[in-house]
């Protein structure tokens, strides 16, 4: 502590090694200065290099000619891109709503029943089973179910067979009919550990006296789900809708490896369509269009959903004052 002697006998105290809040706040920014570059370079740049190359009319090589918004008027009447659009709307079901349905009751069940008669251990195994697909390369997965779901040799027509219903073995990939309800039912197994680690992780938080005073006034664990759990977890629900959406939007591994989006583009999706309109039709253009679009429709997604998630926490804020 120093001490000094001001005009007209006031003192005046400066303790040593204090922080100027002025001066606080610059060093904070020096720490969010790697974080802000790394989201310029790897995010913000390449978007405006590829929304620069969709206004132009290139194949890759040579100059690209400036066509302006030929390739967007092209793409609002492509009858395959809304096609693979509206594939991509079936791989919501698949990877959002479905996973979330199902993982809201499943970890409802293992930490409310599973967790309490036969201990966490066994909750934790078994949650650790539901996640193992989400933790699996896409590739070893997709080659797995490819084999799995194989029309002459497959694991899944051979089980048929075996129970006595061979007539119901399918070329479950190769078929248009099916092909795409295959692939969503691969997702749905795939995307199911997600939700279910998080929604476990908020059931944590819940208090146990709301579930206490629910059994008292004679709550089966079916109203309780309804009227205490569904509730309190309503921020996690809405950061898995969220998430999980916009991995069905962009989903790509699993239909490369499975039907490269096949037979004849019945599980096309955007990400796919523009990959292959990008590197195999060489229409590099047309292809940054079809990305650009999705990158957009992402980004409004995700504000949609933050603004959701933030609306149901400052609602459960407000409960709890």
């Amino acid at each position: 502590m120093t001490v000094t002697a001001a005009r007209g006998g006031r003192v005046t105290g400066k303790q040593d090694g204090a922080v100027h809040p002025r001066r606080s706040r610059d060093s904070y920014a020096l720490f969010l200065l790697p974080g802000v570059l790394a989201f310029l370079a790897v995010v913000v740049v390449p978007f405006l290099m590829n929304t620069g190359v969709s206004l132009t009319d290139w194949q890759g090589v040579g100059s690209p000619e400036f066509s302006g918004l030929a390739n967007y008027r092209r793409l609002m009447d492509d009858a395959e891109f809304w096609e693979s659009f509206r594939h991509s709307l079936f791989m919501v079901v698949a990877m959002a709503a479905l996973p979330t349905a199902v993982g809201l009751v499943l970890a409802a069940a293992l930490f409310d029943h599973v967790g309490k008669h036969f201990g966490d251990r066994t909750a934790t195994v078994l949650r650790a089973c539901f996640y193992l697909p989400q933790v699996l390369p896409v590739a070893v997965a997709g080659i797995v179910w490819s084999w799995i779901l194989a029309p002459d040799d497959g694991s899944l027509n051979e089980l048929l067979q075996a129970v006595g219903l061979g007539s119901w073995r399918q070329d479950w990939l190769g078929d248009p009919d099916l092909a795409l309800y295959s692939v969503m039912g691969v997702m749905v197994w795939v995307q199911l550990g997600f939700p279910l680690v998080v929604f476990m992780a908020g059931l944590e938080r819940v208090d146990p006296q709301l579930y206490e005073a629910a059994e008292l006034d004679g709550a089966g664990w079916w109203r309780r789900f309804l009227h205490v759990t569904l509730p309190q977890i309503r921020p996690e629900i809405y950061v898995v809708l969220t998430w999980c959406t916009i991995a069905a939007l962009k989903v790509f591994g699993a239909v490369y490896v499975l039907t490269k989006g096949g037979p004849g583009g019945a599980t096309n999706v955007p990400s796919y369509f523009s990959f292959t309109t990008f590197f195999e039709k060489t229409q590099v253009g047309y292809g940054a269009a079809i990305s650009t679009v999705l990158t957009v429709i992402i980004l409004a997604l995700s504000l949609v959903g933050l603004r959701l998630q933030t609306r149901a926490e400052d609602a459960e804020e407000g409960h709890r004052t």
